[in-house]
């Protein structure tokens, strides 16, 4: 029981509480709710693999996103992680592709340029005849010099920068 609580603590969100809560849920539930959460976790590492167009995590690559002929391929939002993706998607609004970076600008944490997918940001929108970049990084510290450095290495290209609105409606 120990170990259990010890390795859900790990996960973001669960403190002391939450993970002996969650512990002895699974240790009075049927056998077959253990089993089926169990393969669930083994088969999330085991059968997610990464983008090899946007970087997102998916089941397969291309990934249904980038794969979908109705897509505006000249019209790519990049974002921080992949469930920045995913929020922007369940908003029904966008129609364009992607660009997951991988992270946020932010050296105390050890994130510079050479970790983000910022080359092949810089190759995609060359190569590929995008005619906008939407600059969705989060609106922290990190995200807005995120977007500021992503506007400056795009500065030379064709493609017109944008950032994304937020703040009050």
């Amino acid at each position: 029981m120990d170990r259990l609580v010890a390795s859900l603590k790990r996960l973001p969100g669960i403190g002391e509480k939450s993970a002996t809560r969650l512990a002895y849920f699974l240790l009075s539930a049927p056998e077959d709710v253990s089993r089926e959460l169990a393969e669930a976790i083994d088969r999330l590492q085991r059968d997610t693999v990464v983008c090899e167009t946007c970087y997102t995590l998916s089941d397969r690559t291309p990934c249904p996103v980038c794969a979908h002929s109705e897509r505006d391929a000249t019209l790519v939002c990049v974002v921080e992680e992949p469930a920045d993706m995913a929020a922007i998607e369940r908003s029904g609004g966008f129609r364009g592709l992607y660009h997951v970076l991988g992270g946020a600008l932010s050296p105390i944490d050890g994130m510079g340029p050479e970790t983000l997918r910022v080359n092949e940001l810089e190759r995609r929108v060359a190569s590929v005849g995008v005619k906008e970049v939407i600059l969705a990084t989060n609106p922290t510290a990190e995200g807005d010099a995120t977007a500021h450095f992503l506007a400056d290495r795009l500065q030379g290209s064709s493609a017109r920068i944008t950032r994304i609105a937020y703040g009050m409606p």
